[in-house]
């Protein structure tokens, strides 16, 4: 894959996180808990940090709500979690922010909308926004959201639009508001103010296509970092497909800078799902590394036996499991590359193109697993254990490869290296 360029801007710094385009594309997530509860929030806010979340935004919506972040804070670092959090203002940040210092305090960012900070006194709430983020050190997003755009600037624009010889589609004026909405906002701190490096910009559609139109206009006037992903993406399968599609077209053009995917979760579903697809898009485009990869054929009717399927899940839960310590012990471990294939037609060419492979046998053919490290073959496991045997070479592997350890050497039965 040729190496994406990133569009240049400007570097914010988020507590303690930067985020621009000469660092790495961040991945953020948001808690669906009532935040007023600090024992859910706080434990939420925790899993999403262990996921991969680097930044996390959590809804400050009533006075109740603003009052619980300084314990939500103190509560994460006690617990060791550093993950920054974001508040997340519409109709009464101002009042919020001014009423309970505690809480601008302790947040690392205020996420504003511009379409619903005050009608008439847009600009004054506005303003009274950014003072209190000046007087805490605190940078900001300009989150424009096409479901609550300024409705002001936006009939201004319609009109303008329609008393030209030839106006323009309703989608394009949409579009060029959103644009317009974000980039006065900016301009409105900055003369408040708030440096330009302190500044992140968002325009949220729901719509793939839209999505990619408006970020293409917007990152083309600026050079703000910008904050992508879908509002609203859905459910399952049509989430993760839509986020995947207008966020990897957006990122292989270099634009964006930190993105979340906003997956509605199945009741009681793990939220940190989204971080995990978040990761996976960026890096199936070779932008980051959060995790090994394990590449595993669909299965045909080669593959009658659910064998290989298995392992292959088997496995990918293994490395999950491992992640933790081993991102600490072992560096580079999240670009390892596994292969899990299950016949003889693509099993040991995969196999031999990833840093270790296996490839089972498929329906009737003899009943051998031969491994490849590094693209040569160690051994062929043969029983019933070959899953352990191959665990043990793949911890083995990766002790001698991104760690203290022995060298690589001749495989015995029981999968240890000698």
């Amino acid at each position: 894959m040729p190496p994406t360029t990133r569009r240049q801007t400007v570097t914010a710094t988020i507590g303690g996180v930067p985020v621009g385009s000469g660092h790495p594309i961040v991945v953020q997530s948001m808690t669906n808990t009532d935040t007023a509860d600090v024992a859910a929030t706080v434990r939420q806010v925790a899993e999403l940090a262990s996921a991969g979340s680097e930044l996390v935004r959590v809804t400050v919506n009533n006075e109740e709500s603003a009052a619980a972040v300084p314990a939500i804070v103190d509560r994460l670092e006690d617990m060791g979690v550093a993950v920054p959090i974001i508040g997340d203002f519409h109709y009464n940040g101002h009042l919020l922010l001014a009423r309970y210092p505690d809480c601008a305090r302790a947040l690392a960012k205020y996420r504003i909308n511009p379409g619903n900070v005050g009608g008439k006194r847009r600009d004054e709430n506005f303003r009274a926004i950014i003072d209190i983020a000046l007087a805490n050190d605190k940078p900001v997003r300009i989150g424009v959201n096409w479901g609550s755009l300024d409705q002001n600037l936006l009939t201004e624009m319609m009109d303008t639009n329609a008393s030209l010889a030839s106006p323009r589609e309703a989608r394009a004026v949409v579009m060029e508001a959103m644009v317009e909405s974000a980039l006065q906002s900016a301009a409105l701190a900055e003369a408040t103010g708030m440096p330009h490096d302190r500044i992140v910009l968002s325009a949220k559609v729901s719509g793939v296509q839209d999505l990619v139109e408006v970020y293409r206009l917007l990152s083309a006037r600026c050079d703000y970092p910008l904050h992508l992903g879908l509002t609203e993406a859905g459910l399952g399968t049509k989430g993760i497909v839509a986020s995947t599609a207008g966020l990897s077209l957006l990122l292989q053009e270099g634009i964006g800078d930190t993105i979340r995917v906003s997956l509605t979760p199945v009741p009681g579903g793990d939220r940190s799902e989204e971080v995990r697809v978040a990761q996976q898009i960026l890096q199936s485009l070779g932008l980051r590394s959060f995790t090994p990869q394990v590449t595993a054929c669909p299965g045909c009717g080669r593959t009658t036996s659910t064998f290989f399927q298995q392992m292959a899940q088997d496995i990918q839960d293994y490395l999950r499991e491992r992640m933790p310590a081993w991102r600490a012990e072992h560096p580079g471990v999240e670009d390892m590359k596994v292969a899990v294939m299950g016949c003889v037609v693509n099993g040991p060419g995969e196999s031999k193109h990833a840093d270790i492979g296996i490839s089972l046998p498929g329906t009737f053919e003899d009943p051998t697993a031969p491994v490849y490290v590094d693209g040569r073959l160690l051994v062929t496991l043969r029983g019933e254990n070959i899953v352990a045997e191959f665990l043990g070479i793949l911890n083995d592997y990766v002790a001698s490869r991104y760690g203290a350890g022995e060298p690589a050497g001749q495989v015995g039965r029981t999968g240890s290296l000698l």
